[in-house]
């Protein structure tokens, strides 16, 4: 085990939240006109289409905005920031970018941007101006001078200041910063495999196995508590409202724990390998089959947070081709077992005689990328545990 830091310079966020004071009623109003902007860009997109059959230009909208605000009846448009206001036609122009790269290669369930609820708009983004951080915990949006809770110090050169509100209807102020990480985790020279399952988290090469706590699950009766109250509630009253956040409160306990438990288990998986293989999973049919669950334990936004420290520090991890047979084919043998149902959690290679931990070989197979070979004559040929990089391998 050895120390070899490493530095580079990445984008970090720091969230704090926002004091809940009477004068945030003016942080509700700029969110609300920002999803207004919002939807009549998208009107905007959608009559152009309609006309021309063309995609709508950035830029262009850009400068109708600029015009547009000194009309009559638009003039709300000018209580915005020029550049937060650049920023809700950016996002929108990220939205369609993605329906088109993804439309192009035939994948018709994501679809373009469209109308929000104002109520559910959530943020806007200030860049060079708009914001001053004052000194200590106080930051001046609008003319307005808003304390934050300061849970952590900040580094780096402030690039964006988004506030955003979440659905209990508490702010926060979440700065990107550039900053230079030096790497914290020492290097071992380990290279690991790890096998996702229902049942079980995660399953290691090693037989180790590490259990998600489901705080979903943990927490179903708060949420259905919760439910039951809100569903008594009379639309549009004032109970209503207070249920609504009082559901959306259990909901965002639920999202902390997980995410807390997530950060925990992927910095110790950080500290222990170099290099780590996992298999792309097809998560959107995994829901369609097992559901709820699914969304509990939360593959993806793991691997994210794991491929996040690996980077970081200087590791790498992963993924293996979500066609390879990692447990159908025994790794001892190679021996491919086409009759294996997910049922079926230990199976007898009809060709070694071994007994086969479903979730152990799997854990292997993607760790090495092949079975050992094996002649036959019952003698094992065992390979070094090098690694075997799939093609469609892309590190995260």
């Amino acid at each position: 085990m050895g120390y070899s830091a490493v530095y580079m310079r990445m984008v970090k966020q720091f969230t704090y939240k926002i004091y809940r004071k009477p004068k945030n009623k003016h942080l509700h109003r700029l969110v609300n006109l920002h999803a207004l902007l919002y939807n009549h860009c998208i009107a905007l997109h959608k009559r152009y289409y309609r006309l021309t059959g063309r995609h709508l230009n950035q830029y262009v909208l850009m400068r109708h905005i600029t015009q547009l605000k000194l009309r009559e009846g638009f003039e709300w448009i000018g209580e915005l920031g020029s550049q937060s206001a650049q920023d809700v036609i950016q996002r929108i122009e990220r939205g369609y970018a993605l329906f088109f790269k993804e439309n192009k290669r035939g994948n018709k369930r994501i679809r373009p941007p469209t109308f929000r609820p104002v109520r559910k708009y959530r943020s806007f983004t200030l860049k060079q101006t708009g914001w001053k951080l004052m000194a200590g915990n106080i930051i001046q949006i609008d003319g307005r001078r808003h304390k934050f809770a300061l849970s952590r110090p900040m580094a780096g050169q402030i690039k964006t200041v988004t506030i955003k509100r979440d659905a209990v209807g508490d702010f926060w102020v979440c700065f990107a910063c550039e900053v230079e990480t030096k790497s914290t985790l020492a290097t071992t020279g380990n290279t690991g495999g790890m096998d996702f399952g229902l049942k079980t988290f995660l399953t290691l090469d090693t037989g180790a196995q590490i259990q998600s706590p489901q705080c979903f699950k943990a927490n179903s009766a708060a949420v259905a508590r919760a439910n039951r109250n809100l569903s008594r509630k009379q639309a549009g009253s004032k109970s209503r409202s207070k249920a609504r956040k009082a559901l959306a409160r259990v909901h965002r306990r639920v999202a902390w724990q997980r995410d807390d438990w997530q950060w925990k288990t992927a910095r110790q998986l950080a500290s222990t390998y170099d290099v780590l293989w996992i298999e792309d999973l097809n998560l959107d049919g995994m829901k369609r089959l097992w559901g709820r669950k699914v969304s509990d334990l939360a593959f993806y936004s793991f691997t994210q947070k794991l491929g996040y420290l690996m980077a970081a520090n200087g590791k790498v991890l992963y993924k293996r081709d979500r066609f390879f047979a990692s447990s159908k084919t025994h790794f001892a043998c190679g021996y491919v077992n086409d009759g294996l149902t997910l049922a079926d959690r230990e199976w007898v290679c009809p060709q070694c005689g071994e007994t086969v931990q479903r979730d152990v070989n799997a854990a292997l197979m993607l760790k090495h990328g092949r079975a050992r070979p094996w002649g036959g004559d019952g003698v094992r040929r065992a390979v070094p545990a090098t690694i075997v990089e799939a093609q469609e391998s892309p590190s995260l």
